[in-house]
């Protein structure tokens, strides 16, 4: 993936990171794999919510392939088996 599409994703993941801590989670940028799956951390009540899952698809998902149509997928290593 180009550098620059990297610092787009690390833009993106700081600014969705008050929305999650506004409910007691938060998300931490773990790696970006050489096939286009962003891997990140749900922290807090995110990492323990039964809704997590949709945060991760729905939101942060969604909003990364909108301005990054490289990625593939994101997941959160806790889900990750």
């Amino acid at each position: 993936m180009e550098a620059k599409s990297k610092e787009t994703i690390e833009h993106i993941i700081h600014q969705l990171r008050p929305q999650l801590q506004a409910d007691g989670g938060d998300i931490r940028l773990v790696e970006i794999r050489d096939d286009n799956v962003v891997m990140v951390e749900l922290q807090g009540a995110c990492g323990s919510c039964p809704h997590s899952k949709m945060t991760l698809k729905n939101g942060v998902e969604s909003i990364l392939k909108q301005y990054v149509p490289e990625v593939d997928r994101v997941e959160d290593i806790n889900l990750h088996f």
